[in-house]
């Protein structure tokens, strides 16, 4: 109404309508925003359309977007953000010189477009501002910042840098000088990572008029100028930093060099991981706005990830925020805010929002760090879930009433009748905090805005206040890991277990947070007293909660109860320890009191990662309380020279058949001799380990037959043979076969099943594992590997496995029947193969769709159609010259599980004075050989973990070697496909594959398996080929992933 009344009153008539025709009812921003997803020679087509479209279609800011969204090389500004991107499209001059005089238009209005150009050339010169809530301090010592500030609140320091180098040099003119041609990294929102050459970017910003301009933010600055590193040093305050106990390359990004120009800056965020930070500013001015931990900014919008716990973060710029939003804030409202000069730094503590904005050309340094105040949180952040996240960061916003357990979040709910939003399945919104509703003004806690405190009455920043909201339905054997945390997976074990070892005297406090990290299943335990204190006497529960506030009174009964389902990693070591001395291994040292995570990965280095599909991470390793559940996996200790293996997931019944089926494997691959044999750890031991009247009693079992205890439980398979056994891989896959396709399987369980726990001894491997050096070995040794990989698996695939007798009774029952075709004669040894794979078609609907993203949609509705309805055709089965039926495919035993984790590297040093690699003998104490010149490389050595083995097609074990170890690269394929010298189906002269085309590609088939895994696979697909995201058919996905498979010559 206001752009057409005041298009009138100048007696002009509006071009809107006429010009936009129906696109006149949506507003502008909308259209703009349509057009930005077009590409710049669309956008170019639509300016011709009418004068208002074309007004649109010359936007400065649209075509920053559109310029910044196909970037390919390092950015070159060239004067405006049109001509820059009609570059890019190599159009020629003759299309861009016009872009230099725009037409004008009279009769258009838009308030939009204007406040956007007020933004774009607004001057910041009168913006200082210091309300003086922000505290200054000079000649801060250690002991008064920890006591004062440290955790609690933010403080301007000054005095920090005043020796630095970076006082003097680091200045536009210096760095230009230095650095003139070094590429740095640009933050702007866009999905692509920009660079510019410092050059460049100085041009850049002298001539800019952008709204939120380019901004350096670059995290690998050592990495491309290791000189900036010599002109600046921590400041003693901030030198204690848990993760400098990790390797530079495993560790998250944690410093950035910042410079930007007046304009730009950061908007509202709070730092990854709940890490604290520094900040220090070398030239320029900024200005600073903090809130308090749980305290939504307003103008801003909290999203987490129901299913990940992925957290987003929606915000205006921080110029627009200060220009659109600060205005309407009431005094008791109004942020933390201070003006940040030359030579000053800030501490930003863990949880805390801040926003940033530079009032002219700034340069600073920033490093985050985790240090004892703030560690706990950082793993409280890191654990699966999404209600905690919120938390964090939103308060009780981040709560829809009823969402807690019992809905005994009501307790915690602000009693003025804050609204809270409503949950979607996926993703949840927390909306923002709305000001100046509150009549009462309470005084600032540590130095926060008057109404903090009355705004989340309920909301403490406390760990274990936050604690109580981990989610009770994720844990962290079988959760996403969310794509917003900071460090991986196994990083985050093996950080965590480097932390213990090397940091002995801090073991009380990472007891703690692995605690806090490992809750899940409804568990919340409150570690207020020491470790030793807790478990003095036994497994004693004390809970005094430090806050008095009702609320904890409220969950103290469900927090109780919960804490008497925990387990304690005293009694695994107990465990552990009571297994050692029966087979005359060394006890447990204290830097072997942690198991290193799931599967029987043998690792040597830093106590290793021990990572399994399921992800299980480390415990403590001290008699303390911890969080565990039946969903435990494999518990696996180093111990010395050796490595012991407990069995625990999916509980007895499965254990022992994983361990029966091993057994089996091991005994069969010492008969025949296989060359396999030398590339598997030797096995020093196997047994089960029972509670027997309150006391540990151990079994010694190879194998065979049926240990009285087991006996005792009912899991005698039917007609098996008394030396025979028992539960090896055939009963083992009629065990998979029943729990295939079904909802829920009821394992035999009873009271006297709860304490038994079958386990293996190996011999422990020197060395690492491959996905510790993946990232750092040359492409001829990856290359190796995948050869080392075919021939491992040649002789994996040629032994001979057990035959399917009389002794192993098979659940293939007459309700069934329909599972496969009965037209054929199919060997008994496929048939439950085939049978389990139609099982698992039966759900393949409701478990991709509860998989979700990132698999397509479009392509979920049409598996059904890809799938075969007879899994028999997969055999290809002919009749030979006496009429009889033959299955063309090979039936062998098959790893299932050979993951980048489960590969074990040997290090290989090598002399420039030796013609064959040196051995340990000829090395000196500096691990060089006398005279020489030596490096270390590294050659495959070991596969690990056969729990998993099964028995079916051999394609089954391409599977998670083309995509976990060779993350999809087809030349790795062809490699280890040279190497391997088998063919996946046989040679005849009976084809047998006329009934179907599709059944003639191996891709085909090793899609199939893909489809039908137990595991995430198709997530794995979709990640590693995100291209894949839109893909019309499985056909085209098959075609990608698999087609390397249909050149093999084993095929012809």
């Amino acid at each position: 109404m206001t752009e057409i009344s005041e298009t009138h009153t100048r007696g002009l008539k509006d071009r809107r309508a006429d010009a936009l025709g129906d696109l006149r009812l949506l507003p502008d921003e909308i259209i703009l925003a349509i057009l930005a997803s077009l590409g710049a020679r669309d956008v170019s087509r639509l300016a011709c359309v009418s004068s208002v479209m074309y007004i649109l279609c010359n936007e400065e800011p649209l075509w920053m977007s559109l310029c910044l969204n196909n970037v390919k090389d390092h950015l070159q500004y060239k004067g405006s953000w049109k001509k820059t991107a009609l570059l890019q499209e190599h159009m020629p001059n003759g299309y861009i010189e016009p872009c230099e005089k725009p037409l004008h238009f009279d009769g258009f209005n838009s308030l939009f477009l204007y406040r956007r150009l007020y933004r774009c050339h607004t001057t910041l010169d009168g913006f200082t501002f210091d309300n003086g809530k922000a505290e200054r301090r000079k000649d801060l010592s250690l002991e008064a910042f920890c006591h004062e500030y440290d955790g609690k609140k933010p403080v301007l320091l000054t005095g920090l840098a005043d020796t630095w180098p970076a006082r003097s040099t680091w200045t536009t003119d210096q760095l230009l000088m230095n650095y003139g041609d070094t590429a740095f990294k640009i933050s702007q929102r866009s999905s692509r990572k920009i660079t510019m050459k410092f050059k460049d970017y100085v041009s850049y910003m002298k001539v800019q008029h952008d709204e939120d301009p380019l901004y350096i933010f670059d995290d690998k600055f050592g990495e491309v100028a290791p000189g900036l590193l010599k002109d600046y040093s921590v400041p003693h305050l901030f030198q204690e930093d848990f993760f400098d106990v990790l390797d530079r390359d495993q560790r998250p990004p944690f410093r950035w060099l910042i410079i930007g120009p007046e304009r730009s800056g950061a908007s509202w965020h709070v730092d990854p991981a709940l890490t604290s930070a520094w900040n220090t500013l070398l030239c320029g001015r900024k200005r600073w706005a903090l809130y308090p931990p749980g305290r939504v900014p307003t103008g801003v919008t909290v999203h987490v990830n129901e299913e990940d716990g992925d957290v987003n973060i929606e915000t205006p710029t921080s110029l627009q925020w200060w220009l659109d939003f600060y205005p309407l804030l009431a005094d008791e409202d109004k942020p933390i805010e201070c003006t940040q000069l030359p030579g000053e730094t800030i501490y930003v503590p863990s949880g805390w929002w801040h926003c940033v904005l530079n009032l002219e050309t700034t340069i600073a340094v920033t490093q985050n760090f985790v240090n004892s105040k703030n560690f706990e949180f950082v793993c409280l952040d890191m654990a699966p879930g999404y209600h905690h996240k919120g938390v964090c960061r939103a308060g009780m916003l981040a709560l829809d009433k009823g969402s807690f357990e019992n809905g005994k979040i009501d307790a915690f709910c602000d009693k003025d009748g804050l609204n809270h939003p409503d949950l979607t399945r996926k993703e949840k919104r927390v909306r923002t905090y709305q000001p100046g509703k509150d009549p009462d003004n309470q005084s600032a806690r540590n130095g926060a805005c008057k109404s903090y405190d009355l705004w989340n009455q309920d909301f403490y920043y406390d760990i274990n206040f936050l604690s109580v909201f981990l989610d009770q339905e994720k844990d962290h054997y079988s959760s996403l890991w969310s794509s917003s945390n900071c460090i991986g997976q196994r990083e985050m074990r093996e950080w965590l277990c480097k932390l213990w070892v090397g940091k002995p005297g801090m073991r009380e406090l990472i007891w703690k947070a692995l605690v806090i990290y490992q809750r899940h299943c409804g568990i919340c335990e409150l570690p207020l007293f020491s470790a030793d204190e807790i478990f003095h006497g036994g497994l004693l529960f004390i809970l005094t909660p430090i806050s008095t506030h009702p609320p904890w009174h409220q969950l103290i009964h469900n927090m109780t109860t919960a804490c008497a389902r925990c387990e304690t990693v005293g009694k695994w070591l107990e465990r552990t320890a009571q297994i050692c001395t029966f087979h005359g291994l060394p006890p447990p040292t204290d830097d072997e009191r942690l198991p290193v995570g799931t599967g029987s990965n043998p690792i040597s280095s830093t106590k290793g990662d021990g990572r399994s599909r399921k992800g299980a991470l480390p415990v403590p390793a001290r008699n303390e309380l911890v969080i565990t559940s039946s969903c435990l996996s494999e518990q696996v200790y180093l111990i010395s020279d050796s490595v012991v293996k407990l069995f625990v997931e999916g509980g007895l019944e499965a254990s022992i058949h994983s361990l029966g089926a091993e057994l089996e494997f091991y005994s069969l691959l010492c008969k025949v001799n296989s060359p396999l044999k030398d590339h598997i750890p030797d096995v020093l031991a196997s047994g089960i380990l029972f509670l027997d009247n309150g006391s540990y009693t151990i079994v010694p079992w190879d194998g065979k037959g049926v240990p009285d205890v087991i006996a005792k439980c009912n899991l005698v398979p039917a007609k098996c043979m008394e030396d025979g056994f028992s539960f090896g891989v055939w009963s083992k896959k009629d065990f998979e076969y029943k729990k295939a396709g079904a909802s829920t399987y009821e394992s035999i369980s009873s009271a006297e099943c709860a304490g038994i726990w079958p386990y293996i001894i190996t011999k422990r491997c020197k060395g690492k594992i491959f996905a510790r050096l993946r990232d750092t070995l040359p492409r001829d040794d990856v290359l190796n590997l995948a050869s080392f990989l075919g021939e491992q698996l040649h002789n994996l695939h040629i032994l001979p496995h057990p035959s399917l007798n009389d002794s192993i009774h098979l659940s293939l029952d007459n309700g069934f029947m329909d599972e496969i075709s009965d037209k054929i004669g199919i060997p008994a040894e496929w048939e439950i193969f085939i049978r389990t794979l139609a099982r698992k078609r039966k759900d393949v609907s409701s478990r991709l769709t509860k998989w979700g993203d990132p698999i397509p949609s479009s392509l979920m509705e049409k598996v059904d159609e890809y799938l075969p309805n007879d899994f028999a055709k997969l055999l290809n089965i002919f009749q030979d010259e006496n009429g009889q039926d033959k299955v063309n495919k090979p039936c062998c035993w098959i790893h299932s599980d050979i993951m980048d984790d489960n590969i074990h590297m040997e290090p290989c040093r090598i002399s420039s004075c030796l013609t064959t690699p040196a051995t340990d003998s000829c090395l000196t104490g500096n691990g060089s050989a006398d005279g020489c010149t030596e490096e270390v490389s590294w050659r495959p050595g070991h596969i690990l973990d056969f729990s998993d083995l099964s028995i079916g097609d051999p394609i089954w074990d391409l599977i998670p070697i083309h995509l976990d170890v060779f993350r999809g690269d087809p030349c790795l394929l062809k490699q280890f496909l040279e190497s391997y010298k088998l063919p996946l189906v046989r040679r005849t002269s009976q084809n047998g594959l006329e009934h179907d085309d599709k059944f003639r590609r191996l891709s085909y088939h090793a899609m199939c398996y893909c489809i039908l895994h137990e595991e995430n696979v198709l997530g794995a697909i979709f990640s590693l080929w995100k291209e894949l995201k839109v893909a019309k058919s499985w056909e085209e996905v098959e075609e990608t992933v698999w087609g390397e498979l249909n050149n093999y010559d084993g095929f012809c």
